[in-house]
């Protein structure tokens, strides 16, 4: 089903619920809009709450094939737009000496020589796609500005071939831990989703749909202490993925019930900081 026939954002929330992503009337709004006004979606918010998974999703639910993009600080146009197949183009020139150069330029900057990457991909891909460019807070300015032909026109401009225009539409998430601020011309070229942690009942909903034997007793007082964690003053609260592992954790231990105790034997599990660790053992001791 291609995302464009969903009737109206709850559409979308069930159809990501039926794959245990568990979107909430904001983030099904976005998705909807997306896909009608043809937008990229810009989805910020503290590492490890569902953005990049949301993507994933999106891609299952809509049977399209997911390009994924991941960013990083020295990025550049030949990693994340196109680079020319040098080697390959040095052997046609060293096998054609006998061939005028009109002829061999022509031949050597053509499809059969590009090396396409993923915005290029997603663009020249005649299937619809979703477009994952992932943590986009990474990259320098000037790596950004790429960005902006591809979301604004979805096509991408090769000086030696021309103008390249989408074939079909890509579904463009863009991820941000919001590291660093993103520039106003990105941000106006798409729709905006925060994702902040999630309540103690949708994060419990969570935990119940991804990890298989746990209790509702369990699963409710992980998602309290969990909370109860992210309270702190930490150097990196504990995501959600972090919460599935620490509940499959109590599960193989064996751990029905979460007192002070056995929160703090498996902190290690929530918390990748020594010192959050011992800061938030030291205020269960205490309790």
């Amino acid at each position: 089903m291609a995302v464009t026939a969903f009737t109206d954002p709850q559409a979308v929330r069930e159809a990501l619920y039926d794959i245990d992503y568990l979107a909430d009337d904001r983030i099904s709004q976005v998705v909807f809009l997306a896909a009608r006004l043809g937008k990229p979606v810009l989805v910020e918010g503290p590492a490890g709450v569902g953005k990049t998974e949301l993507a994933k999703s999106l891609a299952t639910i809509t049977n399209r094939r997911l390009i994924r993009m991941q960013c990083y600080e020295g990025l550049d146009e030949s990693k994340a737009l196109y680079e020319w197949n040098y080697k390959k183009q040095l052997l046609r020139i060293q096998s054609d000496a006998d061939t005028s150069w009109l002829e061999l330029e022509a031949d050597i900057f053509s499809d059969e020589f590009l090396l396409a990457r993923p915005l290029l991909q997603a663009i020249q891909s005649e299937e619809p796609v979703v477009l994952l460019i992932d943590e986009v807070d990474r990259v320098e300015l000037e790596t950004e500005a790429l960005l902006l032909e591809v979301l604004s026109d979805f096509q991408v401009s090769i000086p030696e071939l021309g103008t390249v225009q989408s074939v079909s539409h890509p579904l463009v998430i863009l991820t941000s831990n919001n590291t660093r601020e993103l520039s106003e011309a990105l941000k106006r070229r798409c729709l905006f989703l925060h994702v902040e942690y999630p309540t103690v009942d949708r994060e419990k909903a969570i935990i119940l749909a991804r990890v298989e034997g746990l209790s509702e007793h369990l699963a409710d007082q992980v998602a309290r202490v969990v909370r109860s964690v992210r309270g702190y003053e930490l150097k990196k609260a504990p995501s959600v993925s972090e919460t599935i592992d620490w509940a499959r954790t109590l599960i193989v231990l064996g751990i029905d019930t979460v007192d002070n105790e056995a929160v703090i034997d498996t902190l290690h599990i929530l918390l990748k900081h020594q010192s959050d660790i011992d800061k938030v053992a030291a205020g269960f001791e205490s309790a």
